[in-house]
This record gives structure tokens, sequence and C-alpha cells, in this order.
């Protein structure tokens, strides 16, 4: 009995102590919260006359006071009433008021706070259950999108900074150094990353980047959103690889901003305001002479939705296709013969274009789908040659290089598309053209086909020096310059041929296939990774285990059969061919059987047979453990990253389909009129943006000058001054329509906001007409 006294006295004090502590209203509280829930100004104004020393920020277990219950009736006169005892304390009500969008309520409340203490209401509210520390006003109207509340916060100087990201390590405020130190001190400025909590730190961080990028926000701060939306976007997009704990949020901050500005091209109802958008070159950063400089920098930011908006594409397709409407009404094989004829017009262009620059023919074959039947009837020649001089008899060569008389033409070829490729590179900057595989994938064939070259000129030296021109191949030193040459030809002529696929990039069938290769091919290289470890590891183990034994036959006593010791696991090499070929069982099993060879006996006709059992269990495990590792299980698993990845592409295919074929119609758009070689009849008009530059450079004009760097390499800038009046004009209209878009995106977000709330009022009527049936209805 005294044993459970005790434990029911334990019991007790456990309860009169709970783990969690928080406050509780006592009855008057209750009272006095139940009075202010009720909306009776009179009442509460008698419940605090009848208590003078009451607390009137009191509150419950949940943070709630009086102020917020009033906030969140939006009781006006309540909220006026409150604020007016001496003792209130307004805690983080302003920012609910903000929440909820009640404009009146958080002036008044932002007023109190100035009576309380001058500028009171620009500071960052601490220990609120609701909202991050230092959390300021701007940031929550900005962050749930209130037009209106941002508008009349800005007015009364609320300023809301955009968020160091994570990578940044800037010397002014990410990081600590002895060189800034002391002039932090002074001003006191603490680094972000010496204020303590790392949690806090990101949380706000990602906080401030969800009100800095509500469309709302970068509506009223900004005269250009799409170009803000684009930055943030790709910003966005750069802080998740680098930020993977909160990796989800960035990603899916990041495509909210970027479907703000698909939402606002989509607003456009004429084609001359999709134009102005499209040819604003703000941001672009140099001088362009492509049309869109924006359509340009949606391309590098790769912002896919707003490049496959229909609003968008109509555009590029029309400009594509020129004044030849009749391409578009034809089908995929009549577009495919279309470039049989346009091989022998070639000639007929290049004359056109040459003799008569500006007749209406050469308009004709300037359309950028001109240009490109042009660019593969042209390849289509070279790939000839290249086929004749891969496929000439080697049976009866000699030393030295080739005589097929098809060199020279592969070496004119070769040097013009070399030639188109710096020409590319400086109009439209190194950076921007090598960022398509496409232009690395020609780069590194073209240093294919000059290495072939190269080493063709060293066997000619090398014959005339040495001699030797008739020696048969069959002694030919392994490392011949004939033979390396051979080589890399072989290899410039498959990637020559497997370039093709990229104009299969432009077909609606065969675009997403080839975008689902390539994008397979980086998932073969992440395996790759895992599978060099893997193979790396057994090979290291295994590579001398056998090596006592290579050689070795052993010849069975009664069939008199031989067998010799595989040479699999007896060097280096060895073993990482077997584990290599193993991968796609073109190895044999017995690559991992011991053979010792017969040992003499006590007669001399007799001979032993012996077993190392041990070692060969070892290896067979070793073997076994490769092929399973490999086969089944990393195998399987590319696999299903590869089928997960084809999903992928064809669940987002005509988004990703249609980023890809606008990335090439713009590589198309900057070629020049005639393809490589062609192009040298009109070197003038190739090169006239480099003659331009030069130009500019020794003489420049007014308003024009020439600048270069890594990045953009030559380009010509335009300078702010010059010209104002035009580029006031061209503001002006932008702004205009700009402020047209804005007005129907915002007009079109409310109209689906009534319409979603329409939707849950109707779904809640009949749910309660339900319930009143079943009520009524005699049971």
């Amino acid at each position: 009995m005294a044993d459970n006294e005790a434990t029911a006295e334990t019991e007790d004090e456990f309860e009169q102590f709970p783990s969690v502590i928080f406050p509780l209203l006592q009855e008057l509280e209750k009272k006095f919260f139940d009075v202010v829930a009720d909306g009776n100004v009179a009442e509460v104004r008698l419940f605090l006359d009848e208590n003078p020393k009451f607390n009137v920020n009191v509150m419950n277990f949940q943070g709630v006071t009086a102020l917020h219950i009033a906030v969140k009736d939006r009781n006006i006169p309540m909220v006026e009433y409150l604020l007016s005892q001496p003792e209130i304390d307004p805690g983080d009500a302003h920012l609910h008021a903000i929440r909820d969008n009640q404009i009146r309520i958080t002036m008044m409340i932002l007023d109190k706070l100035n009576e309380l203490t001058p500028g009171f209401e620009y500071a960052g509210v601490t220990h609120s259950p609701d909202f991050p520390d230092d959390t300021i006003p701007l940031a929550i109207a900005a962050q749930y999108g209130h037009f209106e509340m941002i508008d009349m916060l800005r007015y009364r100087r609320h300023i809301l900074y955009k968020p160091h990201p994570p990578s940044c390590n800037c010397e002014d405020l990410c990081k600590y150094d002895d060189a800034h130190g002391k002039r932090r001190m002074f001003l006191k400025i603490i680094p972000e990353r010496e204020k303590g909590d790392i949690l806090t730190m990101e949380r706000m961080r990602l906080f401030m980047y969800r009100a800095v990028s509500n469309p709302a926000y970068i509506c009223q701060t900004e005269t250009d959103p799409i170009l803000k939306a684009f930055e943030l976007s790709a910003e966005l997009n750069r802080e998740a690889t680098f930020d993977k704990e909160f990796y989800p949020d960035y990603k899916e901050l990041s495509s909210e901003v970027s479907q703000f500005a698909t939402d606002l091209i989509g607003c456009a109802r004429k084609v001359e305001e999709v134009e102005c958008i499209l040819k604003r070159n703000v941001g672009f950063g140099r001088a362009s002479s492509f049309l869109y400089p924006r359509l340009l920098l949606a391309l590098d930011y790769e912002q896919k939705t707003f490049v496959a908006h229909p609003n968008v594409q109509q555009l590029v397709e029309s400009t594509w296709i020129g004044s030849w409407h009749d391409w578009k009404v034809r089908n995929t094989w009549l577009k495919c013969l279309s470039v049989i004829p346009q091989i022998g017009l070639l000639p007929f262009i290049t004359f056109v274009v040459v003799f008569a620059p500006n007749s209406k023919q050469a308009k004709f074959y300037d359309i950028p789908v001109n240009k490109f039947l042009s660019s593969v009837a042209n390849y289509l020649i070279f790939l000839t040659f290249v086929f004749l001089q891969s496929h000439s008899d080697k049976t009866e060569q000699l030393r030295g290089p080739p005589h097929t008389g098809f060199e020279c033409f592969l070496a004119i070829y070769v040097v013009s598309y070399i030639i188109a490729l710096i020409r590319l590179c400086i109009v439209d900057g190194p950076v921007r053209c090598f960022k398509t595989r496409r232009n690395w994938y020609e780069l590194i064939m073209l240093i294919l086909f000059v290495l072939t070259f190269l080493f063709w000129i060293v066997a000619a030296l090398d014959v005339r020096i040495n001699g030797q021109h008739d020696l048969e191949r069959k002694y030919w030193y392994k490392y011949d310059p004939t033979l390396i040459a051979e080589g890399i030809f072989c290899l410039a002529t498959i990637m020559a041929f497997f370039k093709l696929l990229f104009i299969c990039q432009l077909d609606y069938d065969l675009g997403p296939l080839q975008l689902s290769l390539f994008k397979m091919i980086r998932d073969v290289g992440h395996f790759l990774a895992i599978f060099g470890i893997i193979i790396m590891a057994y090979t290291v183990g295994l590579c001398k285990l056998y090596q006592y034994y290579d050689g070795m036959v052993q010849t069975d006593y009664e069939t008199k059969m031989k067998v010799e010791q595989e040479s699999s696991f007896v060097s280096f090499k060895s073993t990482l061919k077997t584990l290599f070929w193993a991968v796609f069982c073109m190895s044999p099993v017995e690559s991992a059987d011991v053979v010792i060879e017969n040992l003499p006996g006590e007669r001399e006709s007799e001979t032993i047979i012996n077993h190392h059992s041990f070692t060969e269990l070892i290896g067979y495990l070793a073997f076994a453990g490769f092929q399973f590792i490999t086969v089944v299980v990393v195998l399987n698993m590319l696999i299903a990253c590869m089928a997960n990845t084809f999903t992928r592409v064809t669940d987002n295919v005509n988004v990703e389909w249609i980023f890809g074929r606008t990335e090439a119609y713009v590589d198309f758009m900057l070629t020049t009129t005639l393809p490589p070689p062609f192009c040298i009849f009109s070197i003038f008009t190739g090169l006239k943006p480099v003659i331009e530059y030069f130009k500019v450079l020794f003489k420049p004009p007014p308003g024009k000058r020439a600048r270069w760097d890594f990045i953009n390499c030559c380009y010509i800038v335009s300078m702010p001054n010059f010209n104002i009046d035009l580029m006031l004009e061209k503001d002006d209209q932008f702004a205009e329509i700009m402020t047209q878009l804005v007005q129907r995106y915002f007009r079109q977000r409310e109209r689906k906001v009534e319409e979603t709330d329409m939707q849950k009022l109707r779904k809640e009527l009949m749910e309660f007409n339900n319930i009143l049936k079943e009520a009524l209805s005699p049971s």
C-alpha cells in the first residue's frame, strides 16, 4: 500500500510538471478572449473597466493574443480599440494582417508601432510562432503576392533586399578574413556565416527568395519582369545544385518563376507585342545581329517553357520559313526529298548570291529554311567524299599518304568548316557558341580530320626522309604515321556520319528519340563512373593471382587431352580485358580455372596432377561476384535509369523537343546564306561582322564602341547616350506593352482564384445538401 501511495504521489508530481511547458489561460483570461471573439467593443471596454489591472497582452498556448483574434476576424473597431490601450504590444499582429491582406488594419498597427518606437515598423519580428525570425512586413506581403499591400508598404519606404545565394563567398557579407575584418568591425557588420545558426540562416534565405521571386513583387519593382524572372530562375537552378539539402525547394521555386515568364508572354494577343518583347536587347550583354536577342537569352538561361510557348514559336516558325509558306504544308517525305534538287542548285545559288545579292531570288535563298536545305545538301556532298576516301582499297596501298584524289576536296571542306565555326564563334560569342552539343561535336570531328591531315603530312615526310615507300604493310612499325592516320580517319568518318542525327532533331517523330538518346548517353556516363570503380577494384585484386600458372599445360593421363591455363588473371591488362568482356558474357567460364602442369611421379611414366583448390575458389568467387554486381545489379540499374530518362523526356516531349529544335533553328539563322566551302565566294558577306568590328575598333562612329572579353569575344555595344530619343521611344513602347501584359496576367490569375473558390463553395453546398437530406429523411 505504501508503494502504491508513493507511485500515485509521483504521478501527481509529473502531472503538475509536464514535459512541454506552455501558458494556460485562467478563467478571467478565457472570458476576455470570448468577449473579444464576440466582436462587441462595448463589452470589451466594460470588461477592461471592471478589471483595470488586466493584462491585454495575455496569450494562449498557441501564442495568440486578443489582437490576433481581432485581426483574424477583420474587426476594425476592435483592433482600433485594442491599439488604443497604453500597454498594448502588437507583436507580430501586423504580419498576420499583411498575410490576410488587410491593408487598413496593417496601417493602423504600423502607426502604433511607430508611436511606441519611431521606425519600429521596419524592424523584423523575432520569436513569432508563425514566421521566421527577423521577418519584415514587405517580405510577407511579397511572399503572399498581395499587390496592393506591396504597393502600400513600398510607399511607406519599406525595402526588401535579395538574399545572397548559398554559393556566394563575397568579401562584404558572406565570409570573414583579416583584410576586411577591421572595416566590418567599424561598420558593425557581422558575416552571415558567423551568426551561428546555419539552419535559421538557410531557412531565412529560402524564405526571402520566395518573397523576391513572387510575380506581384517582381512586377512592382522591375521594369522588365521577364528578364528578372530569367535571372532568378537561373540563379535558383544554380543554387539548387549547390545546396543539395534544399534542392527540391529551390527547383520548385525556379520552375514557378520560369512559369511566370511563360504566363506573361502568354498574355500577348498580337505579333507586335511578342516581337517587342523578343527584340529587347537589355540583359543580353552584347550587340547581336540576331533579330530576337531575348530569344537567345531565353535559350542561354534554358527557359524551356518560355521558348516552347505557342506565342514565341509562332514568331520563330514564321521567321524560319519566311515567305516560303508552301514549306509548312509539305509532308515529311517531300521535305526530305527537297534536299536532292538542292544539291544541284548549289552552284546556281552561289552565282545568284554573289552577283545579285539584293535580288528577290537571293533574298529567298537567305530564308533560314533554305539555309538549312543548302547546308544539308552540302554536307551530303562532304559525306560522299568521306565515304569514297574511306572505301578506297588498302590491299595495294603503300607507305605514306593515300593518293585517291579525294584528299584535296576533303581538305577544302574541312578548312571551310573550320572558318565557318570560327565566324560563328565571333558572331555569336564563344560561350553561347559552345554551349550547344552540336558545335562541340563538330569541333571534335574537325579536330580529328585535321589530325588525319597532319599525320598524312608526317607520313609523306617520313617516306621522303627514310624511304621504304614500297615496304609491305605487314612489316610496318606499329606506330607508323600512315596507320595512325587511318585510325584517326576511321573515328572522324564515324563522327561525320553520326552527325546526321542532329538533323533528325527537327522532325517531330525522330526529334524526341534523338533527344532521349543523348540524355541516355549522359546516364551511361554516370554508370561508367560506378562501373570504373568496380572493375578497377576487381582488376587490382585479381591481376597477379594466376601469374605463376601462365602458359602451363595439363595432360590427362587417360584421354591424353591437354588443357592450357587461360591467360585471364595473369597480368593487369589480361585481367581488365577478361572482366570487361565478361560484362557482355563474352569471357569463358574457364577463365577462373587453375591449371597446373603435370608433376613427375615415382615412376618415369607416371605423372601427378596437383590442384590448388583454394586459389581456384577465390578466383571463382571473385569472378562470380564481379558478374553478379555488374551484370545483375549495375546493368539493370542502368536500364532502369535509362527507362526513367526516356519516360521523363516523353512526359514533357513537346517542351523538350521544341526547345531543342529552336536551338537548331537559331544556329541556322546565324549562318551565312552559302554553306562551306561555297561561302568562300561570298567571303565579304560572311566576314561582314568581323570587318565591321575592326572598322568600329580603329575608327569608332558616334554611338558605337568595339569591345572584347573572354565570354563574348569581339562585339559592338551601343553607347547609352547616343540617339536617346529612339531609345526612349523603344522603352516607352516596351513599358506600355509590359503594363498591358501584367494587367492581363493578374486578371487571369484572379479569375482562376475566383473559379477555384466557386468550385470549393459548390462542393461545400453539395455536401451540406446531402447532410440535410440525410437528416430530414425518415429513418
